[in-house]
């Protein structure tokens, strides 16, 4: 349901996110509640396809990330991990077309 502007919620956006990968062949898990709470800044997104593994966290335009979330995209750099902030369904295929295949 939109928001009180009309404007789609984080969780709505993150849905339709989560619709594109999958049309374009990724397993996608959205992480939940109880995910966040074991592991705090937790990504919403983990997405994986022809062994490349993806954590997205999704925002909306004016979004911020938490300091558990930047600490948790720090690790996941650290690791040579992928991650990204997407705003945008073009956020999430610019993101994932700069990926290389194995």
């Amino acid at each position: 349901m939109p928001d009180n502007r009309g404007r789609p919620t984080e969780l709505e956006i993150q849905h339709a996110m989560e619709e594109y990968l999958r049309w374009t062949g990724w397993f996608v898990v959205p992480m939940n509640q109880q995910w966040a709470l074991s592991y705090p800044g937790i990504a919403d997104l983990y997405a994986l396809k022809n062994s490349i593994s993806v954590w997205f966290e999704v925002k909306k335009p004016k979004g911020k990330q938490s300091d558990n979330q930047k600490i948790f995209e720090a690790d996941i750099k650290a690791k040579k991990g992928n991650y990204f902030v997407v705003v945008t369904i073009e956020d999430v295929e610019e993101a994932t077309r700069g990926l290389r295949w194995k």
